[in-house]
């Protein structure tokens, strides 16, 4: 006689995702079996455009960049992401400035903007910000250690140029929110019907 092989079922569709929790700009994670609960950790790096600098700068900033790579002793992540920007917030400003401003030659500048906007404003075209992130995963019994080297990551990167901060929640979950939605806009609780 055959054995019935019972399947459990999961009455969540998000239960293969190893998140169990967001808090303090941190990601609490199920760990590899042995290793129990981890936390992964890390900082948000604001984008610069070396490029335009001059050649100097530029070769300065990349090998300050390698020698502080080169410091880091643990497996990390470098991560890029695009998040969806909000062009009729900007647009609405320029509109506000465009009405008080009292110069004609501001007043044309100011609309010049505001019908470059509205070329991005549009189902097809999305305008984005790319962001950085520098992630880690260590034990929360360690978090002396994960506060030492986030305040390491900070400096190293103030050393290449770069301004770096500690992730907040806000910054996990549009992190999060980029991987699960290909950096695409999310409107929650929007109704969608087939025409």
């Amino acid at each position: 006689m055959a054995k019935k092989i019972k399947i459990e079922q999961s009455k969540y569709t998000e239960d293969w995702l190893p998140i169990k929790d967001i808090k303090n700009g941190m990601i609490e994670v199920e760990g590899k079996i042995g290793e129990g609960t981890q936390l992964v950790v890390g900082v948000r790096i604001e984008p610069k455009n070396i490029f335009i600098s001059e050649q100097s700068i530029q070769d300065r900033t990349i090998a300050a960049l390698r020698n502080f790579y080169n410091t880091l002793d643990y497996e990390f992540w470098l991560v890029c992401c695009d998040r969806p920007v909000d062009i009729n917030l900007y647009r609405s400003e320029l509109e506000i400035m465009y009405n008080d401003a009292q110069s004609q030659q501001i007043r044309k500048m100011i609309l010049e903007d505001i019908q470059k906007c509205e070329k991005f404003i549009g189902p097809e075209i999305n305008a984005v910000d790319t962001e950085f992130y520098l992630l880690f995963k260590d034990s929360p019994k360690n978090m002396e250690r994960i506060q030492k080297r986030i305040h390491n990551i900070i400096s190293g990167l103030a050393t290449a140029g770069l301004n770096s901060r500690q992730l907040t929640d806000d910054d996990v979950r549009v992190l999060l929110d980029s991987f699960f939605n290909d950096s695409k806009r999310v409107e929650y609780g929007t109704v969608m019907a087939s025409v």
